[in-house]
């Protein structure tokens, strides 16, 4: 399997997987749920396991659309918004790993985190939004038309 396939098989999990996450956490804090802040928690965690292969598949399917002759302007345009997002999945998946072990061990540093990782995954549901439409753009024009 190609990097360029590996990279449109899995892109939209980290995209999508931060906007659930940050719903149940939203949804804990409304209902006061341990389990639901952890399983709000543990998709947030996911979704940075799923934007390593997806980061790192990255460059070779960049190749593999440029000799199809895509415009190189959009394909950088996706590659910095891509490095933004990656970065600052890993950073708020930390967090959310942390948080997620503190609830496990019923410590009051949970509370502290909870309000990081949830206004992290905001961020990084707005981030995924920009990062798939500008990748959308490279192969889909009917996207560029705005």
């Amino acid at each position: 399997m190609s990097d360029a396939q590996t990279h449109l098989m899995i892109n939209h999990l980290p995209l999508l997987l931060p906007i659930i996450g940050a719903i149940i956490l939203i949804i804990a804090l409304v209902i006061n749920s341990r389990v639901s802040r952890r399983i709000g928690y543990f998709i947030i965690v996911l979704s940075g396991m799923c934007t390593i292969p997806v980061f790192f598949s990255g460059e070779g399917a960049e190749h593999f659309v440029e000799e199809l002759g895509r415009n190189h302007d959009l394909i950088h345009e996706h590659e910095e918004s891509a490095e933004i997002y990656a970065y600052l999945s890993y950073l708020i998946s930390l967090f959310s790993l942390y948080a997620l072990y503190m609830s496990w061990k019923k410590k009051a540093l949970e509370r502290i985190l909870l309000p990081i990782v949830l206004v992290g995954a905001l961020a990084l549901s707005y981030l995924s939004f920009e990062t798939g439409r500008s990748g959308g753009k490279i192969s889909h024009p009917e996207v560029s038309k705005d």
